[in-house]
């Protein structure tokens, strides 16, 4: 008897880790055979069923990719729903096609290097916020890091 497949849940948190004077950390995602190379975020991870809100998603994530744990997370009430780039859409179930994003930001007190888990990551930078808005690949993580500058400055 085959085992049903665990597919992922279309709903996730991207959390960007900051400085008070903005100073981003982005990371450069693992890829076969440089499939992915080149390609930076910030923190970013689907919701798993045990997880018991947003919030726990975020820590849980922000813990696995990066190993810190000392500063503040703020959810910033933001969602986005985009379509799931065929490369990954094999990971969901077959009827799914958008995700949910929800934005998170996580201010640290000063750059701290991560931790990566090479698996997932194989470099890190902490960048000012306008040299990150141009470095990262996805469209949302490109807003949120705008977003951020202008909260920052409310």
């Amino acid at each position: 008897m085959l085992e049903a497949m665990a597919f992922k849940l279309p709903e996730s948190v991207l959390v960007v880790v900051h400085t008070s004077d903005l100073q981003i950390l982005l990371l450069e995602r693992a890829g076969k055979d440089g499939q992915w190379s080149n390609m930076w975020q910030s923190v970013t991870g689907s919701r798993e069923p045990e997880d018991a809100d947003l919030a726990e998603t975020a820590w849980r994530e922000l813990l696995e990719e990066t190993g810190l744990a000392t500063g503040t997370l703020t959810d910033w009430r933001l969602k986005n729903r985009y379509e799931i780039w065929p490369q990954w859409r094999a990971r969901y179930a077959p009827d799914v096609t958008h995700n949910v994003e929800h934005v998170f930001g996580f201010l640290v007190p000063r750059i701290t290097p991560a931790t990566l888990d090479p698996a997932e990551h194989v470099a890190q930078l902490w960048l000012p916020w306008q040299d990150a808005m141009k470095k990262v690949f996805s469209p949302t993580n490109r807003d949120a890091i705008w977003q951020l500058q202008k909260r920052i400055a409310a």
